[in-house]
């Protein structure tokens, strides 16, 4: 069984996730966003400043891309391999992953209305 068919089962105590064929990987999606990937049948979970620490305590390697001949790292952060082993350990970081999307949205959300506002004043000047 390929790693992203698998990942329903090992993350069942944090909630419903599924897979989406992506990147020539695959998305990890909970409630419509997505928190992890699966790249070379690696799983990375999304980090940001809050919970990488967490991940790089563990020395586990951020997953990278090739962009203008030099690798990129992300934001997504292997995942540990006692996930695979402890459900509970699993659902762990399955929400600190999660909680990394949730605060990127918010952030996000948060910008929106400076956006709107500065494109308000500028068609003001126009």
């Amino acid at each position: 069984m390929r790693l992203a068919e698998e990942l329903p089962e090992v993350f069942e105590r944090f909630g419903r996730v599924s897979a989406r064929r992506m990147f020539g990987g695959h998305g990890i999606f909970h409630e419509g966003r997505m928190f992890g990937l699966v790249s070379g049948e690696r799983l990375y979970l999304k980090t940001d400043e809050e919970s990488r620490a967490q991940f790089e305590a563990k020395g586990l390697a951020p997953f990278e891309y090739m962009r203008s001949g030099k690798l990129t790292p992300t934001s997504y952060v292997e995942a540990p391999p006692e996930i695979y082993e402890d459900r509970e350990e699993a659902a762990r970081w399955a929400r600190l992953a999660w909680e990394a999307v949730l605060r990127k949205a918010g952030a996000a959300a948060r910008r929106k209305p400076a956006a709107r506002k500065m494109a308000a004043k500028k068609a003001k000047k126009a």
